[in-house]
């Protein structure tokens, strides 16, 4: 399981675990399982997806991973 936090200027949306992320990096979608080698990614626009059910509209920022965990910090986003 991958510990995930979803972070926007106003708020935190998300905070628990999810099986995967499915993100929209700058230049094509990023997936994200267990285990992954620590990176970092500009954010485009389009759906984040955690593979637990939540998806999120996402307009720029970044994704970071590190043992384990995910964090994406965006500079907007919504629920899907």
């Amino acid at each position: 399981m991958l510990t995930v936090a979803v972070i926007s200027p106003e708020r935190v949306l998300f905070e628990g675990q999810a099986p995967s992320v499915v993100a929209p990096a700058h230049d094509g979608e990023v997936g994200i399982l267990p285990q992954h080698a620590p990176m970092m990614a500009l954010l485009g626009t389009g759906e984040l997806r955690l593979g637990s059910g939540e998806r999120f509209r996402v307009r720029g920022g970044f994704l970071q991973v590190a043992d384990d965990q995910v964090r994406v910090v965006t500079e907007w986003s919504e629920p899907a």
